[in-house]
């Protein structure tokens, strides 16, 4: 069975910065593109940010140039470095294989709160 653990998630003021991680027991885990999502309240489920397992980055429009996505393979774990956020940025964020989600790799999710 696979677990996905976020961790990271924190209440923080506009223009704070936060680094969630995402610990992973895929043991080919280092082979599948990893994904960011969030939720936010009210709202479906999107994929923020993704890394290919050769370091390949894409993002949503939203969040270029404010947030980064990195991963050590090493260490199963996939990073997002989220800079500069702003109250829109208030959701509970997952990670899970990209760009298509599988429905029962979905762990609790770490929540982000962006308020002053």
């Amino acid at each position: 069975q696979v677990h996905l653990m976020e961790s990271g998630g924190a209440l923080v003021q506009p223009g704070g910065s936060l680094r969630l991680s995402c610990a992973g027991s895929l043991s080919i885990f280092r082979i599948y593109t990893m994904g960011w999502y969030r939720q936010a309240p009210g709202k479906q489920r999107e994929l923020v940010a993704a890394i290919s397992s050769g370091g390949a980055t894409t993002y949503e429009d939203s969040i270029k140039g404010r947030f980064t996505i990195s991963r050590d393979n090493a260490k199963n774990t996939v990073y997002l470095q989220m800079n500069n956020l702003k109250p829109e940025d208030t959701a509970v964020y997952y990670c899970n294989v990209g760009p298509r989600p599988r429905d029962d790799f979905w762990g609790q999710g770490t929540r982000v709160t962006v308020s002053s």
